[in-house]
């Protein structure tokens, strides 16, 4: 038989657990995960390697993606009042790599089928991660990666920097974003130039890191991005394929590399940096900084999930 006591106790303490609910109190004053997920698309249609993609560049032709891999860092969660708070990533792995405060995701949405060959059968569309117990509206970030960590070699650099594929050499960094499409048709296609890369990465850089030389660069381009009302539990960041290509000829390439590889006098890279908000300038005076801090951007926008 239990003891009146006992049982008073017991009602006292479910009657505490109860008001601790309601007030957001016991397990809610831990740190709160927070997954930002990414979708390639088109338009409103999803894209994926190894399905023509419809209606892309200035003359709404179809192609095929070849490539879709991005670095994303120091995501800041945005509350109500204008605070930020730093998103801590996980331990380093495959995806994920923080340090000296600066942190860094791989983001990667092509998945080695199809025309995409070149790439790699894992995947990563989600940036996740911890901040404090509280209100979040929405999110800032950047696409690049942080000049800390960007001048070092490929070959003993930790992951996700490790990747040959996204590194460049010839400008002593790495490719910030390297998203690509192709001719539908392949060899047989009407395009005259059968490939659109679009390669983010910094440019007009001297000095060598290996042996030791400081390096710089006369334009960064590092994108800011910044979604303001954003809800990660019923929203997705979708990555805009046609967006981003809107204003270009994706089939004819006019001069210098084969689409827009970040030079600073390359015609294609007009639109491109536009779409991404980056000062550009034809004559190569575009300082390569974020404009107006991102806002025009049109590359990363929030839809529902």
């Amino acid at each position: 038989m239990n003891h009146p006591k006992t049982l008073r106790l017991a009602a006292i303490a479910a009657a505490c657990a109860t008001l601790l609910a309601a007030c957001g109190g016991g397990g809610d004053d831990g740190p709160k995960t927070v997954a930002l997920e990414f979708a390639a698309v088109a338009g409103s249609t999803p894209v994926k390697c190894g399905t023509e993609v419809t209606s892309l560049g200035s003359g709404n032709v179809n192609a095929q993606v070849k490539d879709f891999r991005f670095y994303v860092s120091n995501v800041q969660m945005l509350k109500a009042d204008g605070s930020k708070v730093a998103l801590t990533l996980p331990a380093n792995d495959d995806w994920n790599y923080t340090k000296d405060g600066q942190a860094i995701t791989l983001v990667d949405l092509e998945d080695g089928t199809g025309s995409c060959s070149g790439g790699t059968a894992a995947t990563n569309a989600v940036i996740r991660g911890t901040v404090p117990a509280g209100d979040y509206v929405g999110f800032e970030a950047t696409m690049g990666v942080p000049f800390a960590l960007n001048h070092t070699d490929t070959t003993s650099a930790p992951k996700p920097m490790d990747i040959a594929a996204m590194a460049w050499s010839w400008q002593a960094g790495r490719k910030f974003a390297k998203i690509e499409v192709t001719d539908p048709q392949g060899a047989t296609g009407t395009w005259l130039s059968k490939t659109f890369n679009v390669h983010l990465g910094s440019t007009g850089c001297t000095g060598n890191p290996a042996s030791g030389q400081t390096v710089s660069c006369t334009a960064a381009n590092r994108m800011a991005f910044r979604l303001g009302s954003f809800d990660p539990a019923v929203q997705k960041v979708a990555v805009d394929l046609r967006a981003l290509l809107a204003s270009n000829d994706i089939t004819v390439n006019q001069a210098g590399a084969t689409g827009c590889m970040s030079g600073g006098t390359d015609p294609e890279c007009l639109g491109v940096f536009s779409a991404l908000a980056i000062d550009w300038k034809a004559d190569g005076t575009g300082t390569g900084q974020p404009v107006n801090g991102g806002q025009s951007q049109t590359l990363f926008r929030a839809v529902a999930k």
